[in-house]
């Protein structure tokens, strides 16, 4: 079980040292994927130009672009909202970019509005890795990059 209180503890200290939203994301994405269990991919995508593009992450490379719509990360993006995939496989129109990944969460990241800047996306192998208490915490997590970060 992951103790979300102190992940989010320590990310608030890394952002607050500096706010600028590679350095910031890159440390984010190294402390999802040192301290959350069962996961092979953690990281971030952020809009441009109408689409999804890969950003600071860790695990092995990824999709480049993601058009809003499309997947996980693009339909995220599209609602707005939260997205947990208990299996990916069933998932429609989900993009393989691991085939090593069966369950992911996807987080829309905003700053000062409703419109999307980005998404938080983690994958797992494990079918049905992420609950209820893991959304919440990853919630709670993306609040902060929202608070703290300089996005221009």
């Amino acid at each position: 079980m992951t103790d979300y209180t102190l992940l989010c503890d320590q990310l608030e200290e890394l952002v607050k040292e500096e706010p600028f939203y590679v350095p910031a994301l890159s440390n984010a994405s190294a402390l999802l994927m040192d301290t959350l269990p069962e996961i092979n991919w953690a990281g971030f995508y952020l809009m441009r130009e109408g689409r999804l593009v890969v950003g600071p992450f860790q695990g092995k490379p990824a999709c480049i672009h993601i058009p809003v719509g499309k997947g996980v990360c693009g339909t995220a993006v599209l609602l707005n909202e939260t997205v947990l995939v208990p299996d990916v496989h069933s998932f429609p129109g989900h993009i393989a970019c691991d085939s090593a990944s069966n369950s992911e969460i996807v987080v829309p990241i905003h700053a000062g509005s409703s419109s999307v800047l980005g998404v938080m996306d983690i994958d797992s192998p494990k079918p049905n890795r992420f609950s209820q208490e893991d959304k919440s915490g990853l919630l709670r997590f993306a609040s902060i990059l929202e608070k703290h970060l300089l996005w221009n």
